[in-house]
């Protein structure tokens, strides 16, 4: 009978816990890893000993209180780290348009195009004439940083494609593509993000993963709800909320979206359908209240998640074995 072990697991020495686990399973011991965050603690305790939390943890085993987190397979955490590095590229990017903005604001020149960063916006910044070398100096490094993070970013995503044929995930991404908002990038980030979906018996779990349920005190016969809690994975919280926004529209099958669902079973296709006319329903409903549109979309969010989760429990890839080296 195979012994168990708890284990906490500390901001820094996250990696080391994880090898202890991998190493204690390769002996027989399930070992299990507890975040601290989600460990009992009372205000009064100011010792803290190896002894000490040991004897805790124990306790705590015992009365039930220890809840595992979980740690996803290599893979999929790699696939995850890629999708990240992406998004990362597209901060960079951002930033960088922003200051370059901000440094020809300062300096009293402004676009007058239709719209920015077009190939007629990147023409006039080149051809823009600047009155001191320093500024033109300026102007090239602001430059050479903003292609410099495009090339990332097309780098990231070719990266990303490649690798999405090997991962054992790679049905549940191009089922969830099937879906209004979400292309290739974003089903891939929320698939990677999400991990294994069968952990979460029911929608509310994910809502509450993400950060997407409101706050409460709740006191006697007095409710009170306040924002959402926004704790958990901010990364998929933000990608949901984004990909909210498209169900503002009314219901409708684009040709993008009918060659996205070429292949797919029935079920993907109607469970997307219902949530096009579930959401936009919704939204036009909090709308006519007088909700503010950026409240009325992150409520729409909440909603995707549940359909996001049904859609992902259809897939069977989940219990497969990743091949992706």
């Amino acid at each position: 009978m195979a012994k168990k072990c708890y284990c906490g697991l500390a901001t820094k020495q996250g990696r080391a816990v994880l090898e202890l686990r991998d190493d204690l399973r390769q002996l027989g011991v399930e070992c299990e890893v507890v975040a601290p965050s989600m460990t009992p603690m009372r205000t009064g305790d100011r010792v803290k000993t190896d002894k000490r939390d040991a004897r805790k943890l124990a306790r705590l085993l015992r009365a039930g209180e220890l809840t595992a987190v979980y740690i996803p397979e290599a893979t999929d955490e790699t696939m995850r780290d890629l999708c990240r590095a992406r998004s990362d590229a597209v901060d960079d990017r951002r930033r960088s348009r922003h200051r370059l903005k901000g440094f020809l604001l300062r300096h009293g020149y402004r676009y007058q195009g239709k719209s920015a960063w077009s190939a007629a916006h990147e023409r006039y910044l080149r051809e823009l004439v600047l009155p001191h070398p320093a500024m033109k100096v300026i102007l090239e490094e602001y430059l050479q940083a903003i292609a410099a993070a495009g090339e990332r970013i097309e780098r990231c995503e070719m990266g990303m494609r490649d690798l999405l044929e090997k991962w054992r995930l790679a049905p549940a991404v191009r089922a969830l593509m099937a879906m209004k908002g979400f292309q290739i990038v974003a089903a891939m980030i929320l698939v990677s993000e999400l991990g294994e979906v069968h952990r979460f018996s029911h929608p509310r779990q994910v809502m509450a993963y993400l950060g997407l349920i409101p706050s409460e005190r709740t006191s006697s016969d007095r409710r009170r709800q306040g924002a959402i809690t926004k704790c958990g994975n901010a990364h998929a919280r933000w990608l949901l909320v984004e990909c909210a926004q498209h169900y503002a529209t009314p219901p409708k099958v684009s040709h993008q979206l009918s060659r996205r669902q070429q292949g797919q079973e029935k079920e993907v296709r109607a469970i997307s359908w219902r949530a096009q006319h579930r959401l936009h329903s919704r939204y036009t409903r909090l709308l006519g209240r007088r909700l503010l549109r950026n409240k009325a979309m992150v409520a729409i969010a909440r909603e995707l998640c549940g359909f996001v989760w049904e859609l992902l429990r259809t897939q069977p890839c989940y219990q497969a074995k990743s091949t992706l080296s």
